[in-house]
């Protein structure tokens, strides 16, 4: 039996280690930090997201601790409504759409490690500094800590490290440096009442002066009072680089009143923001798509591999895509240098395409498109600027895109030379 090595203890690594095990193998998770904290704000986990939470087992875990989609809407800086679609099984699909704290989700996958590995399947406090590898295996190498392994030794390595990895950097150097929009997102969440359904994803404001704004709830009853945790994520265009940390709280005053013009029924989205637990600022970043992901006995999964502006809710899904394929692969092939490579053949280039796609604006071009046509004033019939039919066409190209085609579309699944075509990614990205 192969003995694998992962390093990162975020959702990726922790899922592949438990596709792994339901193939039979045994890995050995190697974390940086000592103690997993539940970190981060939402994650919008989409159908097929759900449907390999759903096959790891976990599904009952995952509703427990997530709430179910319902709709998606789109609006205009003033609150005027562009489009909107049902999410997961209300739109047909056999799965649910659900919306979580992404900290929450990680815990989830690691209780459940250490409840079907055993707690020695996680190693704390064990930095990855670099790695050797030969004919028969890999050597690990790690920061000095009180009782870690200076090395270990192991068969493959697979680097679950995130968008600054480690395994990634060392394979290929000139990956390092990140790929920043020029966007700067303000990331918050706020203890308030649930809002229409208490399943909707809101899409909101102007791209190109407003700014964008997606709100959407990931906890309920989180005060026992009712109450539901909503995430919400702010881009403000052409602002300077901030650090790369996603730990870095920060005020919500300089975006406190963006979106006081956006006048709801249903939702202050003013109040909301200056009534923010927590704020966190990130600049919008990524890496260039990489033109390999295996070298031997070594190979990529998640944001290691593919990180992605978090547009249309794919970059842990496709993670967990990532994990099942590698397991599978790593379970049928016997030659595991095979498997890493039919691995790579599987998903590299189907998820790059979504990494230079989502460098345009994704389905909330249609923001844009709206915001362009009325030149910036309230419109008296949204059919008249931007018809239903062309609307439903850009959103069923997204779809199909992301693998996840939805019900009512007879169209065929792939791609096309259509709105999210590369070049006109390209043109889309603000440098």
């Amino acid at each position: 039996m192969l003995n694998i090595a992962i390093i990162g203890a975020g959702p990726g690594g922790l899922a592949l280690a438990l596709r792994l095990h339901q193939k039979g193998f045994k890995p050995t998770i190697y974390e940086g930090v000592r103690e997993l904290k539940p970190l981060g704000v939402g994650v919008d986990i989409k159908v097929y997201g759900v449907k390999e939470i759903t096959e790891i087992g976990l599904l009952e875990e995952f509703q427990a601790i997530s709430v179910e989609a319902i709709d998606s809407l789109f609006f205009t800086r003033y609150g005027q409504m562009i489009y909107g679609e049902k999410c997961g099984k209300h739109m047909g699909y056999p799965h649910e759409q659900r919306f979580v704290h992404r900290g929450t989700l990680q815990m989830m996958f690691y209780d459940a490690v250490i409840k079907r590995l055993g707690p020695e399947a996680v190693v704390h406090g064990a930095r990855c500094t670099g790695f050797e590898q030969d004919e028969t295996g890999v050597t690990v190498h790690f920061e000095e800590a009180e009782g870690v392994p200076k090395s270990a030794r192991h068969d493959l390595l697979i680097g679950a490290d995130g968008i600054k990895s480690v395994v990634r950097n060392q394979l290929i150097p000139s990956s390092e440096g990140s790929h920043y929009s020029g966007v700067a997102m303000w990331r918050g969440v706020t203890v308030m009442p649930p809002f229409r359904n208490g399943g909707t994803i809101l899409h909101l404001g102007d791209p190109i002066a407003q700014g964008s704004m997606i709100v959407y709830p990931i906890r309920n009853n989180v005060d026992g009072k009712g109450n539901q945790l909503v995430n919400w994520v702010v881009e403000q265009n052409g602002k300077p680089k901030s650090i790369e940390d996603w730990n870095q709280r920060v005020s919500p005053d300089e975006i406190a009143h963006k979106f006081d013009e956006t006048k709801l029924d249903f939702v202050d989205v003013g109040e909301m923001i200056r009534n923010a637990r927590e704020v966190y600022l990130y600049p919008l970043i990524d890496r260039d798509p990489l033109p390999q992901w295996s070298f031997g006995r070594v190979t990529l999964i998640g944001d290691a591999a593919h990180a992605m502006y978090p547009r249309g809710g794919n970059g842990l899904c496709q993670a967990l895509v990532d994990c099942r394929v590698l397991a599978e692969k790593l379970a049928e092939v016997d030659d595991p240098i095979e498997a890493l490579e039919q691995y790579e053949g599987a998903r590299r280039e189907f998820v790059n395409r979504i990494v230079i796609a989502n460098r345009g604006e994704g389905p909330e071009v249609v923001r844009r498109i709206v915001e362009e046509r009325s030149g910036g004033k309230p419109f008296e019939d949204i059919e008249t600027i931007f018809p239903l039919k062309e609307c439903e066409a850009i959103f069923l190209e997204y779809h199909r895109m992301a693998g996840m085609q939805r019900p009512d579309d007879a169209g065929p699944v792939g791609f096309r030379e259509t709105f999210f075509s590369e070049d006109q990614a390209r043109k889309t990205i603000v440098r």
